[in-house]
């Protein structure tokens, strides 16, 4: 079965941090050693393509599982409601495909020492 992977980012008027997580994911996708046959990165407002967009999309290139993963800090609203909604509007367009919630960015044990070697630098 046909693997995707939608990671998702807030989005922001400002189109260099749009372009910022799609380079991003494009290293994401690189680095994934061919884990995922697609990996794209997609947006909850303020750029394109929305989620569903980009989960429908994955889905008509054949994946038959989508695994979603949140590009946030912490579980906010965002990440506790709204995303999970989103895909909900995926399904409703492409029923019968698995999708999976990843946890998001910030829930990582590998956050600490990120953030560690990020101040040390």
């Amino acid at each position: 079965m046909m693997k995707a992977l939608v990671v998702v980012a807030h989005g922001s008027r400002r189109e260099a941090s749009n372009e910022e997580v799609r380079e991003l994911v494009a290293r994401l996708d690189e680095s994934a050693g061919g884990s995922f046959a697609v990996v794209c990165a997609a947006f909850l407002e303020l750029a394109e393509p929305s989620i569903p967009d980009a989960i429908v999309d994955v889905i008509d290139q054949g994946a038959g599982h989508v695994t979603v993963l949140p590009y946030f800090l912490s579980a906010g609203r965002h990440v506790a409601t709204d995303i999970p909604a989103e895909i909900d509007k995926a399904l409703v367009r492409r029923p019968g495909v698995e999708i999976h919630l990843a946890g998001y960015a910030g829930s990582s044990k590998a956050m600490l020492p990120l953030l560690l070697n990020l101040a040390k630098s």
